[in-house]
């Protein structure tokens, strides 16, 4: 389970560190890809390929759902986590997420999120401001 909320640089040649208590689930290495809202999402291998099934089962002839499958599936790396414990960050992903040199690494439970710092400061500013809104909208979920 990936939880909290670290701050890592990305270095010139695209690499960044993981948090160390992150690597010992990762040490098989690691699928990057394009995210939802700006970020990307790194998987382990094992939960990458639940998810690539489940996406591979999505409708061929439903437009969004073949939308979705390649922006996940097309975007994605297979990546290894280096004796630093760093990954290196393809230069399409780094753009896509518009990552600089300082970021953000959330554990968000099955997956963890790569935000550049100052869009994951704006986004979570504005999700803790409407905080009571969503949760009274999710009320119905049994949370």
């Amino acid at each position: 389970m990936f939880i909290g909320e670290y701050q890592h640089n990305i270095d010139d040649k695209g690499r960044m560190a993981l948090p160390v208590k992150f690597r010992k689930d990762l040490t098989d290495g690691a699928i990057i890809t394009k995210g939802l809202d700006a970020c990307l999402f790194v998987f382990t291998k094992a939960e990458w390929a639940t998810l690539a099934a489940k996406l591979a089962q999505m409708p061929l002839a439903n437009a969004p759902a073949r939308a979705f499958a390649r922006l996940m599936l097309a975007g994605a790396m297979d990546v290894d986590i280096d004796a630093q414990g760093r990954v290196l960050v393809p230069d399409y992903l780094r753009k896509y997420a518009g990552l600089k040199k300082a970021t953000v690494i959330a554990g968000v439970y099955s997956r963890l999120e790569i935000w550049d710092e100052e869009a994951w400061n704006r986004y979570k500013g504005k999700t803790e401001s409407a905080s009571d809104e969503i949760a009274e909208q999710l009320g119905g979920l049994g949370i």
